[in-house]
């Protein structure tokens, strides 16, 4: 069968886009796992962290904000977000690291200062010497990441797309106005191939003759650890540092943790490094009350980058009909009710500027990322 949009992964980034174009078009999901957000997307902290992020990311995020506050009606049944808020931690002798933080407090996404006191009150898991001053940012909350990734794949069953599993492609050739994909099962055509491969973004263009964008899959390791038993930590917020880019937050009555590593790997089903298991709970304990006497549960994911550490979405500047939608980080699953969005919108129309305006994005945000890679016309929906 001819679809419209073969779309290249079922990770979150990949299902969202799927989603908003079958609406317009015939799209053919392909994931090369058994299971759909086999990688990334089911190894998420399932944050929402708005000021986190390269200013391009942060925008994005402002955007999906809408999304997660009022999803379309039936997307999902329950909230997408739950209260958590963060604690930045700046160590005695570190209390100006929190300034950048504190000026990029805006109406409704607020951050304030608050004494080593009151940080102890929402946090009492931390070691009283260790805190100098905190910031409090209360819009921080808990993704209920599968209820959004399984809302996307309904909606897109509903809209009339097809998913695929275990079929991972080997080969896409252009045959005219066609692209061929081939798996060792099945061959499939498409008008548009959509590159939303995640760490694998780079294998997928070479497989197309596009140059690659030079993604850098980087594993982060985490861990669960049980809490104090005289301590309840449901309600605590997530915990981060100036001085380093660890943190650890509340996992259903216990503690999860990671030191924000971003160690270079190649593409693969990652799982944890013993030795960064062993360090991570070493600082855990540093910082913590903590008594670790065993590991509850430990896993790694890979985390996608350019240079820039931003998105790169758009129409390939060389090859036609080949559309990026990759490196999207830490931040995937944020950015995805929004980039899922604006994909849809760049892979339909000619007025892309005016696409991003619409959805809050402006090209001062952009920066230096390559979010528009290039342009293509605007392709012709079935409904048009």
């Amino acid at each position: 069968m001819q679809y419209d949009f073969l779309v290249v992964g079922a990770g979150i980034s990949g299902t969202a886009a799927a989603y908003e174009l079958a609406l317009h078009g015939s799209v053919l999901l392909v994931e090369a796992e058994t299971a759909t957000g086999y990688h990334a997307t089911g190894r998420s902290a399932a944050l929402f962290t708005p000021h986190q992020g390269t200013p391009l990311v942060q925008a994005v995020n402002r955007v999906s904000a809408a999304f997660f506050a009022n999803p379309p009606d039936g997307f999902v049944e329950q909230p997408l977000l739950s209260p958590r808020g963060s604690l930045t931690i700046a160590e005695p002798g570190q209390e100006d690291q929190l300034q950048a933080l504190l000026a990029l407090s805006a109406p409704g996404r607020e951050v304030h200062e608050v004494s080593a006191a009151a940080a102890l009150t929402m946090a009492p898991l931390l070691r009283p010497e260790r805190i100098g001053s905190a910031v409090h940012e209360p819009g921080v909350a808990d993704i209920d990441v599968d209820a959004l990734h399984q809302g996307y794949l309904r909606g897109f069953r509903q809209r009339g797309g097809t998913l695929v599993n275990g079929q991972r492609i080997t080969a896409l050739d252009r045959v005219g106005e066609l692209w061929k994909a081939q798996t060792p099962d099945a061959t499939f055509q498409a008008r548009i191939i959509v590159n939303a491969a995640g760490a694998w973004a780079d294998h997928v263009a070479v497989l197309a003759g596009v140059a690659p964008i030079g993604i850098v899959p980087k594993r982060r390791t985490a861990i669960i650890v049980d809490s104090k038993p005289d301590i309840n930590t449901r309600a605590m917020p997530v915990v981060d540092f100036t001085s380093t880019e660890a943190y650890f937050k509340p996992e259903g009555g216990r503690v999860m943790a990671s030191l924000g590593d971003e160690d270079p790997v190649e593409a693969q089903d990652i799982r944890p490094d013993e030795w960064e298991i062993a360090v991570l709970a070493d600082w855990l304990q540093s910082e913590t009350l903590l008594t670790i006497r065993r590991i509850e549960h430990s896993w790694a994911g890979l985390r996608s980058f350019v240079v820039d550490d931003s998105p790169v979405l758009g129409f390939d500047d060389a090859v036609p009909d080949f559309f990026w939608l990759a490196a999207q980080g830490g931040y995937g699953i944020m950015m995805a009710p929004a980039l899922g969005r604006v994909a849809a919108e760049l892979l339909l129309s000619d007025n892309w500027l005016d696409d991003l305006a619409h959805q809050g994005i402006t090209a001062k945000d952009m920066g230096v990322s390559r979010l528009i890679r290039g342009h293509q016309p605007a392709v012709k929906s079935r409904d048009t």
